[in-house]
């Protein structure tokens, strides 16, 4: 049962949303991407990513986006590997990234969430494992 699983805290782990300059929508938005990045010396092993949206709309309307999931077998040590793209239309919603691994036989678990508005330029910060500017979650 899940009440029987230890799960201890997740460190060394973050995500990232990164924005493209070169990928845009047709009405000229630009297209950011996610990344998860591994910070530790050790590798991440059976990565799964759940990955969705919710909130409301101004009208008051909830809205709830597909929930996308993402395997990776392994994470290596100090690497930043994209997990999906993110169009900017959604950044008014909570932009969840629910992500669990392993090392050797024990389980981590952590939920990354972007809350609304949270991905803007007055957010971007540099980051060093991708070389790039963009938001982290810790």
């Amino acid at each position: 049962m899940k009440q029987d699983i230890v799960f201890d805290p997740v460190e060394g782990v973050s995500v990232a949303v990164i924005p493209n300059d070169e990928a845009r929508t047709p009405d000229g938005q630009s297209i950011w991407q996610v990344y998860l990045l591994n910070h530790n010396a050790f590798p991440l092993q059976n990565v799964i990513i759940n990955a969705n949206g919710y909130g409301q709309r101004e009208d008051g309307e909830k809205v709830r986006t597909s929930t996308l999931r993402y395997l990776f077998e392994e994470v290596p040590a100090h690497t930043a590997v994209p997990v999906e793209p993110i169009d900017s239309s959604l950044f008014h919603l909570n932009n969840q990234y629910w992500v669990s691994y392993y090392k050797g036989p024990q389980i981590f678990d952590k939920r990354f969430i972007f809350v609304p508005d949270s991905i803007v330029a007055d957010n971007l910060t540099h980051i060093a494992l991708l070389d790039k500017v963009g938001v982290l979650h810790s």
